[in-house]
């Protein structure tokens, strides 16, 4: 019997956390989108290290977040008021902008970016 409650015990406590979790990401979530003139996103899971939530601001601005499982990004996402899509494609894509540092970090050394030091 006892084992019950503590095991009732630790899940309301997970869930609380996850709840606050959820809450901090969601005021994150609401900064960009006051940043950048409103925003959508979507969910990708990236394994153990949990769910990114892109962002994509009405003015092109892009950045993510990471929550540690795909239903505290739900309602993160939720409490957020945060427009989901489904992929990452089309025109959500379409509207990322990026600048001069994406690009020489995604370039690297083989279109004129800066050196890589572990090359």
């Amino acid at each position: 019997m006892a084992d019950t409650a503590d095991t009732a015990q630790t899940a309301e406590a997970a869930d609380k956390k996850h709840s606050r979790t959820a809450a901090k990401l969601a005021r994150q979530i609401g900064a960009f989108a006051k940043e950048h003139g409103g925003a959508e996103g979507q969910l990708a899971h990236i394994g153990q290290a949990g769910t990114r939530i892109v962002l994509v601001g009405t003015d092109g601005g892009w950045g993510d977040l990471v929550a540690p499982t795909y239903a505290v990004a739900q309602l993160a996402a939720e409490k957020a008021g945060l427009t989901l899509h489904e992929d990452f494609d089309g025109e959500l894509a379409a509207r990322v902008r990026t600048g001069p540092y994406e690009w020489t970090r995604m370039a690297g050394i083989q279109v004129g970016g800066p050196a890589n030091p572990a090359a």
